[in-house]
C-alpha cells in the first residue's frame, strides 16, 4: 500500500469516525424517526422556550423517559414567540407553551389551536438597573423597557400599573425582544429595564446589575402568562394523546410543587440538558423565594381569560371580543384534575 492510498485510507476513516459521533451526540434521532412512524404511532412535537413558566415541559419529559409510560412527546426548544408561532401555523409543532394573549390573538385570526392548560402562574417581574434612578414606576416616564411579545402578559402588566401610577401609554417605550438576549441588553445599557418571566430577572440579579422593581403578582393576582395550547386537527384525531400530554404535565406540576429537592433537582437537569442554562441560576429562580413562581394549580379558569382579552381589546392587540369557549378544551383539565405528582426522586431506577 502506497503512502498516498494509506493517507486517504486514514483520512476517510477520520472522517467517517467524527461523522458517527457527530449523529450519535447531536442527532435526535428519536425526532428523525418519529417523521417515518405510522400517523397513529408518531409522538407530538411540542415547542417551548427556556423560561421557568414552560419548565413543567423539559421536566415531563426527563421523567416520562425514565417512567413505565415512556416518552411522552418530542420537546423541541425554541428562543422565541414568533418561531414558535409560525411552527404552530405550519404543522412543524402540533403543541406549544406560549403567553395567553398570542393564543387568544391567533384563534381570532383563524389558527386552529385550542388552549388545553397552563404553564404556571405567576414567575414574571420588572426588573431595572440596581444603581440606577428608577426607583418607582413613575420613574419609567420616558424609559425603554423590553416585554417578549406585544402579545404578552408581560406587556399588560405593564399598562395595568401605568393605571395605577397615571401613566399614558406613551410615556413609557415598549420594544420586543427575545428573552435570552433581555440580561445582556440590560447590563450593556441598551434598555432601561425588562419584563419577563424567569430565570431572567433571577439572572439580573445574580449579574449584580438587576433588581426588581416589582413582581407580577404585584399588580396581577393569580398572574398567569404561559399556557399550553394543541392544535385542533390533534385534538380532533387523538385526544386520547393530547389527555396523555395533560396529564403528565400536570403530575410535572404538582411534582415541582412538592418541595425545594425537587426543584433543586430539575434545576440540575433542565438547566444542563434542555435550557443550557446554570443550574445555580435555576435553583435561584425556583427557590428565592419557593412562591416565585408555582406550578399547581394550572386548569384554565374563564376569569383570567376574560381579563386578559378585555385587556387585549383595551390595548388594541385584539380586535374582536372572544368567547372563553372559543379558544379554550377545557375536557383536558377536568380529566387531569385527579392526577398525582410523579413518583420520581434523583438516582431511582425508574419513575411511576
Amino acid at each position: 500500500m502506497t503512502l498516498r492510498t494509506k493517507v486517504i485510507l486514514y483520512t476517510t476513516c477520520w472522517v467517517a469516525l467524527i461523522s458517527i459521533l457527530h449523529a450519535s451526540l447531536n442527532v435526535n434521532w428519536a425526532a428523525v424517526l418519529n417523521d417515518y412512524q405510522p400517523l397513529a404511532k408518531r409522538k407530538i412535537t411540542v415547542a417551548y422556550i427556556p423560561v421557568t413558566c414552560q419548565l413543567t415541559c423539559p421536566v415531563t419529559d426527563y421523567i416520562s423517559k425514565v417512567s413505565d409510560k415512556g416518552e411522552l412527546f418530542l420537546p423541541r426548544m425554541f428562543q422565541g414567540f414568533p418561531e414558535i408561532k409560525e411552527a404552530l401555523i405550519s404543522n412543524k409543532v402540533q403543541a406549544a407553551f406560549i403567553v395567553a394573549p398570542l393564543a387568544i390573538a391567533l384563534a381570532s385570526q383563524g389558527v386552529p389551536i385550542k388552549v388545553v392548560y397552563l404553564g404556571h402562574r405567576y414567575g414574571s417581574a420588572m426588573v431595572v438597573r440596581k444603581n440606577g434612578p428608577i426607583k418607582t414606576f413613575a420613574d419609567l416616564r420616558g424609559r425603554t423597557i423590553a416585554i417578549p411579545s406585544r402579545f404578552s402578559d408581560e406587556r399588560l402588566i405593564v399598562f395595568r400599573a401605568m393605571k395605577i401610577w397615571g401613566l399614558k401609554p406613551t410615556d413609557i417605550k415598549m420594544v420586543e425582544m427575545a428573552p435570552p438576549d433581555v440580561s445582556g441588553a440590560l447590563a450593556a445599557g441598551a434598555i432601561d429595564g425588562f419584563v419577563m418571566g424567569e430565570p431572567f430577572p433571577s439572572q439580573a440579579e445574580m449579574g449584580g446589575y438587576g433588581r426588581v422593581l416589582f413582581q407580577a403578582r404585584d399588580y396581577w393576582p393569580d398572574y398567569m402568562s404561559c399556557i399550553l395550547v394543541v392544535r385542533q386537527d390533534l385534538i380532533d384525531k387523538r385526544p386520547d394523546v393530547v389527555q396523555t400530554l395533560v396529564d403528565g404535565i400536570a403530575r410535572s406540576g404538582l411534582w415541582l410543587d412538592q418541595g425545594k429537592p425537587h426543584r433543586e433537582d430539575a434545576a440540575d437537569f433542565v438547566g444542563r440538558f434542555y435550557y443550557n442554562q446554570k443550574p445555580a441560576l435555576l435553583r435561584w429562580a425556583l427557590t428565592k423565594p419557593m412562591d416565585r413562581v408555582t406550578y399547581s394549580p394550572l386548569a384554565p379558569r374563564k376569569a383570567d381569560f376574560d381579563m386578559v382579552r378585555d385587556l387585549m381589546i383595551e390595548t388594541g392587540v385584539l380586535k374582536k371580543k372572544m368567547e372563553f369557549s372559543d379558544y379554550t378544551d377545557t375536557r383536558f383539565s377536568d380529566g387531569a384534575n385527579q392526577q398525582t405528582p410523579w413518583r420520581y426522586e434523583p438516582g431511582i431506577a425508574a419513575a411511576k
